[in-house]
């Protein structure tokens, strides 16, 4: 079965304020561990259909994963369809949200990710416009991912938006969902993070797909209340 992943956002937009939480990680749990540093390119796709998608990667992917993926394509909707280069680590990832969100930007999810390997980026993204998907919009970033307290933060400096932190935690059922959530925002109270509003973060995903290609690979950012 696949799991559900929780994610609550917080803009940050300077660095300053990026290395103020850095620290107030360390002062909560001196066992915080950075996991990895990295640039990613991330292309998100709409329209198009998942079933056929998922008939087109079910040769290039394990019998885990193709179980896994056939799995949220029966049991979830409002699909978020996006391909993954995290330095040379090429990632097909498929979201479904499962609370009052969208699956691009909601708190609860089903996620599915699977290494690919044998293609580039663009021969994955041919793959998925091929099932008639068209691209929604390209981001870049850098991203450094920690551990801490049993919770996953990253702190990503996104073209367009600035610093951001997500913080992350899997449930293994749904019944899960809402205990984890509290769990998250109690963290992120206790380390001085403010949760960024989901209307507040829609506006911005919105205004960022209609403009990305004046953002994607630069140092420019937006402000949008």
């Amino acid at each position: 079965m696949s799991a559900y992943e929780i994610e609550i956002k917080s803009l940050l937009g300077s660095s300053e304020r990026a290395e103020a939480l850095k620290k107030r990680l360390f002062e909560k749990d001196p066992q915080t561990k950075l996991l990895s540093r990295h640039k990613q390119l991330n292309h998100y796709f709409e329209g198009g259909e998942v079933g056929k998608l998922a008939e087109l990667l079910s040769p290039i992917l394990s019998d885990e994963d193709r179980a896994k993926l056939n799995d949220i394509v029966t049991r979830g909707s409002s699909f978020s369809v996006r391909t993954r280069l995290a330095d040379e680590r090429l990632l097909f990832v498929l979201k479904a949200s499962v609370d009052e969100g969208t699956s691009h930007n909601t708190v609860s999810r089903l996620e599915f990710e699977a290494p690919i390997s044998g293609m580039t980026l663009d021969e994955l993204d041919q793959l998925i416009l091929s099932a008639g998907f068209s691209y929604q919009a390209k981001w870049s970033r850098e991203r450094e991912e920690y551990t801490c307290s049993g919770i996953t933060v990253c702190l990503d400096k996104n073209a367009g938006y600035g610093y951001l932190a997500e913080f992350e935690k899997m449930a293994g059922a749904e019944s899960e969902l809402e205990a984890v959530r509290e769990e998250l925002r109690v963290f992120m109270a206790e380390v001085g993070a403010e949760e960024l509003p989901q209307p507040r973060l829609e506006r911005m995903f919105a205004h960022y797909n209609a403009h990305w290609p004046e953002y994607y690979g630069t140092e420019k950012i937006f402000v949008i209340e």
